[in-house]
């Protein structure tokens, strides 16, 4: 069986960090395409993820779920049968990661700063607005050495090193939280009531049933709702039978 992992998080911290996980994840995409039509796809990608640091605090929110990892695993040290060399090397790395994001400036400081993405950003915004006759400069830069290409897209990537990290600890912390429970949503409709410490829900269902879980709620309470992506005519989209999933509540 064929399963799709679908997230939704409980918290707009949480919703932040899933959309920069996501965006970067495109940005390394777009980077190891070697082709100047694709790679238009990186600067949107990167360019979007700068319009985020514009509106959100984001190395503050790192900087304090990080010190709030750090005295869990303090904590958890001294209860018995523990991994002490793990919870070490753990403990080590948040350290080492917290002292890097404390020392960096904003994040997308040295993006912005960048004179090359100042001269293109704009025009990305406008609909098609990054033909070769608005922007000469980027075509010119799209047809040089993929050498040369590679080494600019490297700088860019690399001033978002700490950021990417930071991301994928903390989720990775986050998604480690709690084990999936099976689940049978009567008429395919579940609501479930949320933990005060819960961040995010994740399900799994199975992906070749044709339908697809909705979401709505908040760090209380929570509905989910089974729909088929192909609603048959005269047909409700609800699925109305039961469907078996599995929830993890982290």
């Amino acid at each position: 069986m064929a399963t799709t992992i679908y997230e939704f998080p409980l918290k707009e911290k949480v919703r932040n960090y899933l959309r920069i996980e996501h965006l970067l994840s495109q940005l390394k995409t777009g980077a190891s395409v070697q082709n100047p039509a694709l790679q238009v796809y990186f600067f949107e990608q990167l360019f979007t993820l700068m319009d985020l640091f514009d509106r959100i605090d984001l190395r503050t929110d790192l900087i304090k779920d990080l010190d709030i990892h750090e005295r869990n695993l303090v904590h958890w040290s001294q209860y018995p049968n523990i991994d002490t060399d793990a919870l070490e090397q753990t403990l080590r790395s948040i350290v080492k990661l917290k002292d890097k994001i404390k020392a960096d400036r904003k994040f997308g400081s040295t993006l912005k700063e960048d004179k090359f993405l100042s001269s293109i950003r704009q025009r990305f915004s406008i609909p098609g607005g990054i033909c070769s006759f608005d922007l000469p400069n980027l075509h010119y830069w799209l047809n040089r050495p993929q050498t040369d290409i590679q080494e600019n897209i490297k700088t860019w990537l690399h001033s978002l090193t700490h950021l990417d990290e930071g991301i994928a600890l903390l989720l990775s912390f986050l998604r480690e939280k709690s084990a999936f429970v099976q689940i049978d949503a009567s008429n395919g409709f579940y609501q479930g009531v949320a933990d005060d410490k819960n961040d995010l829900i994740r399900l799994t269902c199975d992906a070749n049933q044709g339908y697809y879980p909705t979401f709505s709620g908040n760090k209380y309470r929570f509905t989910i709702r089974f729909m088929w992506f192909e609603q048959e005519t005269g047909k409700s989209p609800s699925v109305e039978n039961t469907v078996t999933f599995a929830l993890a509540a982290c």
